[in-house]
């Protein structure tokens, strides 16, 4: 079964206005057919932005009842961002020049304003949650630090105890942690045992800055699976482990969004 199959409601691709920014934000919406109290998710992208991989997944979260909005975050830095890039060591190179070029403000900036943007157009409630994968994990765990979310679900995060990627500028996000058990915002974080950007080190600094701040998480590493387990077409793909991570999230959202199973 894929995605698709599962999904029979609606997706917009609206343009949304940031305050504060130059530019304005393209983003992927997917929602249930049926308008209702549909509560938010944020989707977090890999490095090559809003492409197929990341709209599926969207519609994939609106099938089991919730309005899902994956915003392009290097709207500011490049106006031909809006699809997404497609695998090449060229994009990467350019995907991260564009990384490097975020601030946290802003990144702040564009997540609140997708998530109000789902709630007024789509009727959606404020219950917020949020699931990102690898750079859009490192998004994910760094929304949490900042935003109200209910939950989130974090897949393979570089960079959370390091500096100078991504957000980790000018501390690690990790230093942040104790602003997660402020919102009460729950975690569930998936990692890969042959993970080569992630390794073990990195993943016991996380447990042990959740459990020091008291934040509710769990942290899942599954065996045998390595970076980007998660996407079909992938060389890493890895079903076992895609298929239990995807039962959790299902869970973590049902029991914190309050959206029972489908």
């Amino acid at each position: 079964m894929t995605y698709e199959d599962e999904f029979d409601g609606v997706d917009e691709q609206p343009v949304i206005e940031v305050p504060g920014a130059p530019t304005r934000m393209s983003a992927y919406l997917a929602r249930p057919a049926a308008m209702g109290d549909h509560p938010v998710v944020l989707v977090g992208t890999e490095l090559w932005g809003v492409n197929e991989d990341a709209r599926a997944v969207a519609r994939r979260v609106a099938a089991l009842g919730f309005v899902a909005i994956v915003p392009n975050l290097y709207h500011r830095t490049d106006p031909d961002s809006a699809e997404g890039f497609p695998h090449s060591d060229a994009n990467r190179t350019h995907a991260f020049e564009l990384v490097a070029r975020m601030t946290r403000d802003e990144v702040e900036a564009d997540l609140r304003a997708a998530a109000a943007h789902a709630r007024t157009y789509a009727g959606a409630a404020d219950r917020t949650g949020m699931l990102g994968f690898s750079l859009g994990g490192h998004f994910a765990y760094f929304a949490a630090t900042r935003l109200p979310l209910a939950a989130a679900a974090i897949y393979y995060p570089g960079w959370l105890p390091t500096t100078g990627t991504a957000l980790s500028r000018p501390a690690p996000i990790l230093d942040d942690t104790g602003a997660i058990a402020t919102h009460g915002t729950r975690l569930a974080l998936f990692f890969a045992e042959r993970d080569h950007v992630i390794d073990a080190a990195q993943v016991d600094a996380v447990r042990r800055a959740l459990t020091a701040a008291g934040v509710r998480h769990e942290v899942t590493v599954h065996p045998d699976a390595a970076h980007a387990f998660f996407f079909p077409g992938y060389e890493t793909y890895d079903k076992t482990a895609a298929d239990a991570s995807w039962e959790h999230v299902v869970r973590l959202f049902r029991d914190e969004l309050r959206v029972p199973l489908t």
